[in-house]
């Protein structure tokens, strides 16, 4: 089961952030919650995000251009390391002739 929290519970456990900055990160679309019949609700991604933000607008008076930039850069090394992930398991999946080989080919030997 994934948690959701509402607007007041994410203000309440993420420090630093306030309402108006919550917003400004949502028009931002640093946070997109999700929708349901109840209001916007955050994921625990989204906390982790939101914390994240907050600690680099404070301790490195970053604006939002440069989150923006920062976001970006994080999202792209996320996806980097799925792929990764996802490619080390096809390659565990193969036999030791052909990891054999990928091994001699990236080592160069």
């Amino acid at each position: 089961m994934t948690l959701r929290y509402t607007e007041t519970q994410v203000i309440s456990a993420v420090a630093e952030l306030t309402p108006t900055r919550l917003s400004r990160f949502i028009q931002a679309e640093f946070v997109v919650p999700v929708q349901t019949d109840t209001g916007p609700q955050y994921r625990e991604i989204d906390l982790a995000r939101l914390t994240l933000l907050c600690e680099l607008s404070d301790d490195f008076d970053l604006d939002e251009d440069a989150l923006s930039v920062i976001l970006s850069l994080i999202d792209q090394l996320h996806s980097a390391r799925s792929d990764l992930r996802r490619l080390l398991e096809a390659v565990q999946g193969e036999s030791q002739d052909v990891r054999d080989r990928i091994v001699r080919a990236l080592t160069g030997s």
